[in-house]
């Protein structure tokens, strides 16, 4: 039995039979919620180290090291997975988000041993996330120490 190859017109009308529906709506609004609820933790976290005297500089470090804990900690015991599928970007764009992309591979290779599973795997995720903010800084930064006169 040879069939004849699609006709433009059937194609389409297959591809949108077969093409699930999307729900944009539900899905920003669940990033929207989730990743605020997760930039409010911060927020009170900040505010919280300052009643305890840590001052402008060390309080935001402070929260930051916490969320990171907090994050690898939810990877490290399976919740952050649930979260990241309920709220997508919600719970990827935050410093939680780059905790679970660094844990995840290094949960994941630990039976291959700390330095072909763990030690190689650790940064998969967040290698090229590192390199294209590091080098985007560096070229900011050069922007603008040339806008700004250079060494002049």
């Amino acid at each position: 039995m040879n069939r004849q190859p699609f006709s433009p017109g059937e194609y389409r009308a297959l591809v949108a039979r077969m093409t699930p529906k999307s729900r944009f709506l539900r899905g920003y609004l669940r990033a929207f919620w989730v990743g605020g609820a997760i930039c409010c933790l911060g927020q009170a976290l900040t505010l919280w180290a300052e009643t305890l005297h840590l001052g402008e500089v060390t309080a935001p470090m402070f929260t930051t090291g916490v969320l990171i804990l907090l994050g690898t900690t939810l990877t490290g015991i399976g919740v952050y997975d649930r979260i990241g599928k309920y709220a997508g970007a919600g719970s990827a764009i935050p410093v939680t988000g780059f905790a679970n992309s660094v844990a995840a591979p290094a949960i994941e290779f630990r039976r291959e041993g700390p330095v072909t599973g763990v030690g190689a795997r650790l940064f998969t995720l967040a290698g090229p996330v590192l390199a294209y903010g590091i080098a985007t800084s560096v070229l900011v930064g050069l922007v603008y120490w040339l806008g700004k006169g250079g060494a002049a």
